[in-house]
């Protein structure tokens, strides 16, 4: 499996100016999330990136890619007709070949030297299968994630077999369906913005859009039903995911970059200075 294409997701209209957000990135460099979003995978080996975005959008977007501009293909999404719709325009540009998919309102904070995307290339290749990166995730947010249930298959890694897919599920039905054996109480694997995937997706993906065209089309029953068909793995990637779409989300996410990056002593000497200023509550 060589895996040299990216699919990027950002045409849901309620979000469409988040990866137009400006940060500061470890080396000190401002730029969009959307140019740390490609250069993550760029840096996993990707060599052709497709962004699907809102109809009128593509100037904005262009402008901030960076340099990555050369590399970058734009598809609209005519409508909003659901997070799976918005894949599916994608797939002229993938053709035959298997990618890696990124939604482009999260950013990924490696833990190590290895980026998130990289180790998800690496898990994929190594097991010529589609892999969908997780991440245990308190009850309290299932929510806001697509969630898996399925079982470890890795031995000393954290790589399972993923027997159920669900969108958003309650703590109740997640209880119910979505177990993981020898997963801490209270948590749940759930998705985290990266995914490997063959093109049978598509397929998948129209075959949801037949049986309900006049619904939103999702991705989660889509991969439900990639897990019934075939062999579909999630990883636990060693880092962190932020939604940048979330309340303090941006912040989160410029102060994890800032954390990793050269830059480390300063932001902790302010941070600390900004605690110190708060008033007291005696």
């Amino acid at each position: 499996m060589r895996i040299r294409k990216a699919l990027v997701t950002a045409a849901n209209p309620r979000q469409r100016t988040l990866p137009l957000q400006t940060l500061v990135d470890q080396n000190g460099v401002t730029k969009s999330a959307l140019q740390i979003v490609l250069e993550e995978a760029a840096g996993a080996g990707i060599e052709e990136f497709c962004v699907v975005v809102c109809p009128g959008d593509e100037a904005a977007y262009a402008e901030a890619c960076g340099a990555l501009r050369s590399a970058v293909r734009f598809v609209t999404q005519p409508a909003p007709r659901g997070y799976g719709h918005a894949i599916l325009c994608g797939r002229e540009f993938i053709g035959a070949e298997p990618f890696l998919h990124l939604v482009g309102d999260h950013l990924h904070v490696a833990q190590g030297g290895t980026s998130c995307a990289r180790q998800l290339i690496e898990i994929a290749t190594a097991e010529n299968a589609s892999v969908s990166a997780v991440q245990p995730t308190r009850e309290s947010q299932l929510t806001s994630y697509g969630a898996i249930g399925g079982r470890l298959v890795g031995g000393d890694r954290p790589l399972y077999q993923i027997e159920a897919v669900l969108e958003k599920p309650t703590p109740t039905v997640a209880e119910q369906q979505l177990i993981v054996p020898g997963l801490r109480a209270g948590f749940y694997l759930c998705f985290f913005g990266l995914h490997v995937l063959g093109a049978e997706i598509f397929s998948l993906l129209e075959e949801q859009q037949a049986a309900a065209p006049d619904r939103p089309l999702g991705l989660s029953p889509a991969l439900h039903v990639l897990a019934s068909r075939q062999r579909y793995l999630a990883f636990t990637v060693a880092g962190r995911r932020y939604d940048i779409g979330a309340p303090y989300g941006l912040l989160l996410a410029q102060l994890a970059l800032s954390l990793s990056g050269r830059e480390r002593d300063r932001v902790l000497t302010q941070l600390v200075e900004l605690l110190a200023l708060r008033p007291n509550e005696s």
